[in-house]
């Protein structure tokens, strides 16, 4: 660096940038890589052209409002013995605790739903699956590989709040 000297006596630096100019393509490479570290850590946020099952037959909404779907706590799951997809759960629906068969087991352990809250069909007729009683259907989402996620409030809600 260079030493100016003023007519003062005085002796001043060189003025010299303080930032480098960022062109416009190392911004968009620099987002770029971002995106992707997210991506590799969460999965990708959008996944495009990704095939979906063509929507089911029109109903009447007589037929929806007969459901009565509701925010349940999952408080014990075990694994039903002799299955490999059977899961067996104890939810607390709000109006009681119930049990519910359902096919996640090759999906989740059982140690880590236990306080789950997920949606849950509470009227549905009761049905003896694999020599267990059960008493309502989890609501769950499927992506087109087959993964499950629980259809649950994004906040806590108490139990037995209604699913409009």
């Amino acid at each position: 660096m260079k030493i100016l000297s003023s007519a003062t006596g005085h002796q001043l630096n060189a003025p010299s940038l303080l930032f480098e100019k960022i062109e416009d393509d190392l911004i968009a490479r620099q987002v770029q890589k971002l995106i992707n570290k997210k991506a590799a850590i969460e999965g990708p946020a959008v996944v495009e052209a990704m095939p979906v099952a063509p929507a089911k037959e029109n109903i009447v909404f007589d037929q929806f409002a007969a459901m009565d779907i509701r925010i349940g706590t999952i408080l014990t799951a075990e694994k039903v013995a002799k299955t490999k997809k059977l899961m067996k759960l104890t939810i607390d629906t709000g109006i009681d605790q119930r049990t519910v068969v359902s096919g996640i087991a090759e999906h989740f352990e059982p140690e880590g739903i236990i306080g789950q809250q997920v949606s849950i069909l509470v009227n549905l007729e009761p049905r003896e699956i694999k020599g267990i009683l059960s008493q309502g259907m989890i609501l769950m989402a499927e992506n087109a590989e087959g993964k499950l996620n629980f259809v649950s409030p994004v906040n806590w809600m108490p139990n037995g709040s209604g699913v409009r």
